[in-house]
C-alpha cells in the first residue's frame, strides 16, 4: 500500500511523494526519538528489551527487571488458557449445531496476529506498556490488548512504544482510572482475561475485577506486600483482605490463601465464584491465576471452601476449622451444615502451649495439576526464564493438593533440639507409615503431608530416641520437653523409601531460585530501576547500622552524611 503527498513549497513548487506504510513508520520513528533528544546530543530515554518486546521510556515510569519470571509464566499462563478457551467455544459451538469437535480442523493461532475469535486482554495498570506488547507479540490468538494507565506519562510511552514494536493492530493504549474502566465493562464488552498487577495491595481492584471479567475468564492478580500478608500486620491484613495473618513457617502459602480467599468473597458478591488454575509465591510477591464462573448455586459451596486456622503458639502446629460443611443426602441432594467446634482444646495437645487463630483462608486445592502440565508443556523455549519455569511449575504439579499448609524441616528440628537428619529420611519415615508427602514451591524444606500432626511428633520423637537432644536443653515448662516426654505410639521406620527422592529432584530441575539480583525487592514507587544513574533506596541502606556505628568509616557515594 502506497499513500501519496504533495508538499507545496515556499517558492510555489509543487513537489509529489509517493511513500509505503513502512517509509511513513519509519519516519514518525525518528521524529520521536529526535524530540526525545536534548540539545546537548545525548538521549532522556532509557532502552529495556525483554522477550520478543523493545521499549523506551522517560525513566519515571515503573519497570522492575526482577518480575521478568512473572511476564513468562504469565505469557505462558494465558497461552495455556486461549487454547482451552478456543477449544470450549468449539465445543460450545458444535454442542448448538449438534456436530462433532475435530481439533486437527482448527487452523493453529499464531502470535502477533489479530483473530476475531481471540481473547480480550485488559492490562489495568500497564506503566511502560512492556507486558502488553509482549503479550501481544508473544501469545497467540489475541483479538485485543487494552494497556490501560492512569498516568498520563505512562500512556505516552505506551503509544510510542506500541508503534515501536508495530503491535497497533493489537494493543489499544487508554487512559482511565483501573477500577472506573472496569466497572465500564460490567454488563458489556466484557474481558477474557484481566491482568493486575498493582504495586501493593490488589484489594481495590478486586471488586470491579470479578464484574468485568466473561463466564469462565481468566483474572491473574499480584500482591506484593507481603509484610502484611505474611503476619506482620495481622490487623492491617483484615482491613486490606478480610482475613487475620499468623506469623509462621507457612506465611506464604498462607498469603496465597488469603489472597484466594479475598477474592472469593468479592467474586461470591455477585453470584460468581472461582477456580484457581495456578498460585505461585516467588521472589517478593505472590501471583495467583484463577478462572471466574457465575452460578448461585456454586457459590453457596464457598464455606466449605474456607477455614479458620488455630496455630499453636509453642510448636508451630495447626489444625483448620472449616466455616461450612456439606453432606450428600440418599438421593443426591447437597445439604449444607454448619460444624462444630473448636477442633482443638485450649492448649496444644502436643506441647501445652496456646493457639492464635487466624484466617479465614482459601483451604481447596490450590492448583489444577492437568493445567499446571498444560502449562509446562506450552512454555515457549525462548523465554528467558524458562529453566525457573520449568522447575518452579514441576515442584507444583508434585503438591499434595487436599492438604492445606505446611511443616518446615528446620523447624520440626530446632523445636525439639534434635540433630537435623538428611530430608530425604523424614520423608522416607511419613511414606513408610503410609502417608502421603510433597514438597511445596514455597519453601525449600517444606514437608506438606496428609499424616496427622501426632504422626509427624511421634516420627520425630524415634528420630530422638536413635540421636538424643541434649539434656540441658530439656528444660520443664518447654515445648522440646512436653513433646518428648510423651511416647511415639509405635516405631516408625527410616528406611528410604524409592519415592522419597521426587522427580523434580531426579531431573536436576532449578526448583528452588536464589535471589535474582544485588538489592532485589519491589522497587521503589513511579521509579524505574533501570541503569545505574540513580542508587537506590535498598542499595544505599546496605550496612547502614555498621557504618552509623563506625563514625571514622569512609562514607560510599550515595550515602549521605547525618
Amino acid at each position: 500500500m502506497y499513500f501519496y503527498f504533495r508538499i507545496i513549497q515556499k517558492n510555489k513548487v509543487q513537489v509529489k511523494l509517493k511513500l509505503s506504510y513502512e517509509s511513513i513508520r519509519t519516519i514518525f520513528v525518528g521524529n520521536y526519538l529526535q524530540n526525545m533528544t536534548n540539545t546537548s546530543g545525548t538521549t532522556e530515554f532509557q532502552e529495556i528489551s525483554e522477550g520478543l518486546a523493545n521499549i523506551r521510556t522517560g525513566g519515571k515510569v515503573f519497570y522492575n527487571p526482577v518480575q521478568e519470571f512473572n511476564r513468562d509464566v504469565s505469557i505462558s499462563v494465558i497461552s495455556a488458557f486461549a487454547r482451552r478457551f478456543r477449544k470450549e467455544n468449539e465445543e460450545l459451538r458444535a454442542k448448538k449445531e449438534k456436530n462433532e469437535v475435530r481439533d486437527n480442523q482448527l487452523e493453529p493461532w499464531q502470535a502477533g496476529t489479530r483473530y476475531e475469535d481471540g481473547i480480550n486482554i485488559l492490562e489495568a495498570l500497564s506503566a511502560t506498556g512492556l507486558r502488553s506488547i509482549r503479550y501481544a507479540k508473544e501469545i497467540p490468538g489475541v483479538k485485543q490488548i487494552v494497556a490501560n494507565d492512569f498516568s498520563l506519562q505512562a500512556v505516552d510511552d505506551i503509544k510510542n512504544n506500541v508503534i515501536l514494536n508495530n503491535v497497533e493492530h493489537l494493543v489499544k493504549p487508554n487512559h482511565d482510572d483501573a477500577v472506573a474502566l472496569m466497572y465500564q465493562h460490567k454488563k458489556q464488552n466484557q474481558f477474557d482475561v484481566i491482568d493486575l498487577d498493582p504495586y501493593g495491595c490488589p484489594s481495590m481492584f478486586l471488586d470491579s475485577a470479578v464484574q468485568a471479567i466473561k463466564d469462565g475468564g481468566l483474572l491473574l492478580v499480584t500482591a506484593t506486600d507481603m509484610a502484611v500478608l505474611a503476619g506482620n500486620s495481622p490487623e492491617t491484613c483484615y482491613t486490606k483482605y478480610g482475613a487475620i495473618s499468623i506469623r509462621s513457617r507457612y506465611c506464604h502459602e498462607m498469603a496465597l490463601r488469603i489472597l484466594l480467599q479475598s477474592i472469593e468473597s468479592h467474586a461470591t458478591r455477585y453470584g460468581r465464584y472461582i477456580e484457581p488454575l495456578m498460585s505461585l509465591s516467588a521472589d517478593f510477591y505472590i501471583r495467583v491465576f484463577v478462572r471466574v464462573y457465575s452460578g448461585a448455586h456454586k457459590c453457596k459451596f464457598s464455606t466449605s471452601k474456607l477455614s479458620h486456622v488455630y496455630h499453636c503458639t509453642g510448636c508451630d502446629s495447626f489444625t483448620l476449622q472449616p466455616l461450612g460443611i456439606t453432606k450428600t443426602g440418599e438421593k443426591g441432594n447437597v445439604k449444607f451444615k454448619i460444624p462444630t467446634g473448636p477442633p482443638v482444646s485450649p492448649n496444644c495437645e502436643h506441647c501445652g502451649n496456646t493457639h492464635h487463630i487466624g484466617g479465614p483462608i482459601w483451604s481447596a486445592p490450590l492448583h489444577s495439576s492437568e493445567f499446571v502440565k498444560e502449562v509446562i508443556d506450552i512454555a515457549p523455549e525462548k523465554l528467558g526464564t524458562i529453566r525457573r519455569i520449568h522447575g518452579v511449575l514441576n515442584v507444583i504439579s508434585e503438591e499434595l493438593l487436599d492438604v492445606p499448609l505446611y511443616y518446615t524441616f528446620e523447624k520440626l528440628c530446632s523445636t525439639i533440639h534434635v540433630e537435623q537428619p538428611p530430608m530425604m529420611v523424614i520423608r522416607s519415615a511419613i511414606l513408610n507409615a503410609g502417608y502421603r508427602v510433597s514438597f511445596t514451591h514455597m519453601n525449600k524444606t517444606s514437608i506438606k503431608t496428609d499424616a496427622p500432626t501426632k504422626v509427624v511428633w511421634d516420627i520425630m520423637r524415634c528420630w530422638e530416641q536413635l540421636h538424643p537432644a541434649a539434656k540441658k536443653r530439656l528444660t520443664e515448662d518447654t515445648p522440646a520437653f512436653r513433646i518428648l516426654s510423651q511416647k511415639p505410639e509405635k516405631e516408625y521406620s527410616f528406611k528410604l523409601h524409592p519415592d522419597a527422592n521426587p522427580a523434580s529432584k531426579k531431573m536436576g530441575l532449578v526448583r528452588f531460585q536464589e535471589n535474582p539480583t544485588a538489592h532485589w525487592g519491589p522497587g521503589c514507587r513511579n521509579t524505574a530501576m533501570v541503569g545505574d544513574q540513580k542508587i537506590q533506596k535498598s542499595k544505599r541502606n546496605q550496612g547502614k547500622r555498621k557504618r552509623e556505628d563506625s563514625p571514622t568509616e569512609e562514607k560510599t557515594e550515595g550515602v549521605s552524611e547525618k
